[in-house]
């Protein structure tokens, strides 16, 4: 599947369990939307996966991507040490100059 190198990156990221390879993906003013939560900015990105990681070790094996008139999707497989893993999640990015400036994580 042809990814972007963004959203190449912030899987590798992931994978690796390194927020700072994964925040790096974000644009400065990049806004997080998960679990009822919002997390403006780097840093805030940053301290959330970083929290996110510890508790739950998870990782995503990316199923399928689409660009679509609103921005992208990315449906995933997401495993981790969290209450019904795994589970597929969709992923909505907005992209702009090789960086997400927007993701909103839903089930």
């Amino acid at each position: 599947m042809k990814l972007p190198k963004v959203v190449a990156d912030l899987i590798d990221a992931q994978y690796h369990f390194n927020p700072d390879a994964y925040a790096a993906c974000f644009s400065e003013t990049a806004l997080v939307h998960d679990e009822g939560h919002a997390y403006v900015g780097r840093e805030e990105i940053k301290r959330w996966i970083s929290k996110a990681n510890s508790e739950y070790n998870t990782v995503m094996k990316p199923l399928s991507f689409e660009e679509t008139e609103g921005g992208s999707l990315l449906t995933a497989e997401v495993s981790g040490t969290f209450p019904g893993s795994p589970v597929v999640l969709k992923f909505y990015l907005q992209i702009a100059d090789g960086l997400i400036t927007s993701l909103k994580i839903a089930g």
